[in-house]
């Protein structure tokens, strides 16, 4: 013989705290996964930004040797090579300056890494229960 489940008219109050238990339980491992989401794509942005601004400091170790390369054209030869050196060097200084900007943007969206939607559910979470409580 097969039981069926009471309807949600005749529930015991001990089957709807269990309920509410829960209930409870789920929700706070809902939010839990959310801020570990959340925090895991901020640092993923972190990770990016850092990674432009290493570039950007790769790319000014050339420009360091451009620069140098630049200054020992321009004292041998006064026209053609020394012009050659600074396009090169000028064109590295805007590669350098771009990848620097967009990593600090970067760096800039992603910090500090916390998780706002998660803080906000929560407290939405937690004055519904007031509400219902204070009623």
């Amino acid at each position: 013989m097969a039981t069926s489940a009471p309807s949600n008219d005749t529930r015991t109050v001990g089957q709807l705290v269990s309920d509410l238990s829960e209930q409870t339980a789920r929700l706070v491992r809902a939010e839990i996964d959310l801020a570990k989401e959340e925090v895991a794509g901020r640092a993923r942005q972190l990770g990016l930004g850092a990674g432009l601004l290493a570039a950007a400091g790769v790319l000014a170790l050339y420009l360091l040797a451009a620069v140098i390369t630049t200054a020992i054209l321009a004292l041998s030869v006064p026209f053609e090579p020394w012009l050659a050196a600074l396009i090169v060097t000028v064109v590295l200084l805007l590669v350098v300056a771009v990848l620097a900007l967009v990593g600090v943007n970067r760096l800039k969206k992603a910090s500090p890494p916390t998780p706002a939607k998660a803080i906000e559910n929560v407290q939405e979470d937690v004055a519904a229960v007031q509400e219902v409580f204070h009623k």
